[in-house]
């Protein structure tokens, strides 16, 4: 987005608000209703013509769509259908149609009528459980619990709901005496924990019920689009500054969980290798020999402020893994808490000798995790930090040794800088297009490598994996399209999509241009904050002109998986922008790479899928969970649950060694030493 096309066009929907005066009101806590600010009515209407004029997706405001924000905000207020009875939704129907007249006056009725029934039926949930608390489990009953509520019927009777919610609270109960804890410090924990749930719920203030509803209705439209509220914009930006002190992870609520939305490259979570996004963490300690402090149902900001600490001290959490079959036991790390700085995620590379059919090799290996670039340095002229500047570094000490070939490994790679997946890509071409930005007037950028000098061009692989999303997803399909090297690994995320950050306060509160009194929009307090949207702008092509949204990069050789693209990934996500395509662009493809050489080397690959101990074991692992991971159904009785705990965690730790991103030993031996035989054979290929 043009920062003056977005001013121009702004000053034509100010008028929307004029003469709507100002009307505030402080949050309070309890069980009386919720309702919405003035200043919500305010930011609901601007933000929802805002969406409409800038956004990506030229999307339709029409009954269909109000029926698809309706069904994300229920699914976010009671997803597990575990609240509201049958009749309760069917006094919500009423709203569904509307909700798209709704937007476009600021009336938020609908959410708030939602979310002020939703705490009274929590309360009668909690006085419910605390009560079933109080009396003894049967364990050695046969009977069995479905874990995902989002396949069951809502309950037609408040009876029905009592039976739901027995079974939840015996699993609970059951999981915790599994895990070791006695009967009386089991009780303890669990009335501890829904007490807090409860306080939780009662501490719920408009914004927050704002924010949900307004998230629904973004994310309607994709799913890399939402709104801040003022202190939520507020934590993201210190989240996204230059350093970060704790254990470097970005953390949100899901449902009942602090979850681990992303992990900071260089943070000491990263260096553990044995945690991965979407990990749960459901409890913390200090020190060696702290207490542990159960922190499920907890807010994030409350559980930030257990997990960041003083720089050197030792925080000890207990996580429940995101992959985690339904009933699994949890893990424990050691941390000690560090002042992550962002620009300290850089590359590393070494040269790795290898010996292959007789014949040894010396590699070149290289991992990024994720593309930096220090803007503010490279501004002032001065010897700035870059991702392409430390791989021509390392390209050129492997000259130097006299590798016979590089493995480029992008696992886990999210993206980063634009800038840096270009001019990375132009130490392996003379000169080109790397990529296409096409904006929502439909115009079409192409973005070029313009420097002439080729750094290296001997054999190349690149490794990837179902995580390596947005500029790894750049370079690697440039380095594919141009023949230049073979991809690895598996099919990539398929984030194609580029967002922008807008702070509505710029827009409400700043002078208007066009006016010569120089004063705020009118109907805007200078006094408010009114948040943040993030809202995609653009889209990514390939220089073939094929999307990488959805699609990704495909791997040339597929290493196993335990993943289904359309189960993990941009794919997954019903909202998520089309896959499309451009005009090609105008490039010359080397001769490096032809359907000659990777029949040879996925047919060599084949071959040791067959006879590699190693592979066909993780074959087999992977195989195996696949089959359970979808069962959702876990059994009440004692003796069978620890069954199905001891066999899922198996099977959990099997497929880990490859799905988690785990930079330990055993995963270097079956992931990227396969790597490194297929860039043996790559370079055995080209000498012949």
């Amino acid at each position: 987005m043009k920062r003056i096309i977005v001013l121009l066009t702004l000053t034509g929907l100010f008028g929307c608000f004029e003469n709507k005066a100002q009307n505030s009101s402080s949050p309070t806590y309890g069980y009386n209703d919720l309702k919405p600010t003035r200043t919500q009515e305010q930011v609901e209407q601007f933000a929802t013509q805002f969406l409409s004029y800038h956004h990506y997706q030229k999307f339709k405001l029409d009954d269909d769509f109000s029926s698809k924000v309706w069904d994300n905000f229920l699914k976010d207020v009671d997803g597990g259908h575990s609240y509201f009875l049958e009749s309760d939704i069917k006094s919500f129907e009423k709203y569904r149609d509307g909700i798209d007249e709704d937007l476009l006056e600021g009336d938020l009725t609908a959410p708030f009528e939602v979310f002020n029934l939703y705490r009274k039926r929590y309360k009668e949930r909690h006085d419910f459980i605390m009560a079933l608390l109080d009396k003894p489990f049967d364990f050695t009953t046969d009977e069995s619990y479905e874990t995902d509520r989002e396949k069951s019927n809502w309950a037609k009777s408040t009876a029905e709901l009592d039976d739901v919610w027995r079974k939840i609270v015996k699993s609970q109960v059951l999981d915790l005496k599994l895990s070791g804890s006695k009967d009386s410090a089991t009780i303890a924990t669990l009335k501890d924990r829904y007490k807090r749930w409860e306080g939780r719920i009662a501490k719920w203030r408009a914004d927050d019920v704002f924010q949900s509803f307004m998230n629904a209705f973004s994310e309607t439209i994709d799913p890399h689009t939402n709104y801040m509220i003022p202190s939520t914009a507020a934590q993201f930006n210190i989240e996204m500054s230059q350093s970060v002190e704790g254990i470097g992870a970005s953390l949100q609520n899901e449902g009942d969980y602090v979850k681990i939305a992303e992990i900071i490259p260089g943070g000491p979570l990263f260096k553990s290798g044995q945690a991965t996004k979407n990990d749960r963490i459901v409890a913390v300690a200090q020190g060696e020999n702290g207490t542990w402090q159960d922190i499920v149902g907890w807010l994030t900001d409350d559980a930030v402020k257990l997990i960041r600490g003083t720089k050197g001290t030792v925080v000890r959490v207990r996580l429940l893994p995101g992959d985690a079959p339904a009933g699994s036991p949890t893990k424990e790390l050691r941390l000690v808490r560090e002042k992550v700085k962002l620009e300290e995620a850089v590359a590393k590379g070494e040269v790795v000798p290898m010996k292959k059919d007789g014949k040894d090799y010396k590699l070149g290996v290289i991992d990024i995790p994720m593309f930096y670039r220090d803007f503010e340095d490279a501004r002032r002229g001065g010897d700035f930090q870059s991702t392409t500047k430390d791989v021509k570094r390392f390209l050129n000490d492997f000259k130097a040794k006299g590798v016979d070939g590089v493995v480029i490994d992008l696992r886990n790679n999210g993206g980063g800088s634009l800038t840096e997946a270009i001019n990375l890509t132009g130490l392996f071409i003379t000169k080109g297009p790397v990529v296409q930005r096409r904006d929502n007037n439909g115009s079409v950028d192409v973005e070029s490598d313009t420097d002439p000098e080729l750094v290296y061009n001997g054999p190349l692989v690149i490794l990837q994996n179902r995580f390596s999303a947005s500029a790894s997803e750049i370079f690697a399909g440039a380095i594919q399209d141009y023949k230049r090297g073979v991809i690895v690994g598996e099919q990539s995320f398929g984030k194609g999509t580029v967002q922008q950050l807008v702070d509505l306060d710029q827009f409400l509160l700043a002078p208007r241009t066009a006016s010569t009194d120089k004063k705020p929009a009118v109907g805007f307090d200078q006094k408010e904050r009114y948040g943040q949207l993030k809202l995609t702008t653009e889209k990514f092509y390939r220089i073939t002109g094929n999307s990488t949204q959805r699609k990704g990069v495909s791997a040339d050789i597929l290493l196993p998986t335990p993943f289904d693209p359309e189960e993990m990934g941009e794919s997954s996500q019903p909202s998520a922008l089309p896959y499309d395509q451009v005009k090609t662009s105008d490039y010359e493809k080397t001769t490096v790479i032809n359907e000659k050489i990777l029949a040879k080397l996925q047919e060599k690959y084949q071959a040791r899928l067959k006879s590699d101990q190693e592979l066909k074991q993780l074959t087999d692992d992977l195989a195996e969970y696949r089959k359970i991971k979808d069962i959702t159904v876990i059994s009440l009785n004692e003796a069978k649950r620890k069954q199905e705990r001891d066999e899922n965690e198996k099977r959990r730790k099997a497929v880990n060694k490859l799905s988690s991103g785990e930079k330990d030993e055993k995963e270097k031996d079956i992931i990227l030493t396969e790597s490194e035989r297929i860039l043996c054979d790559l370079i055995s290929s080209s000498q012949k």
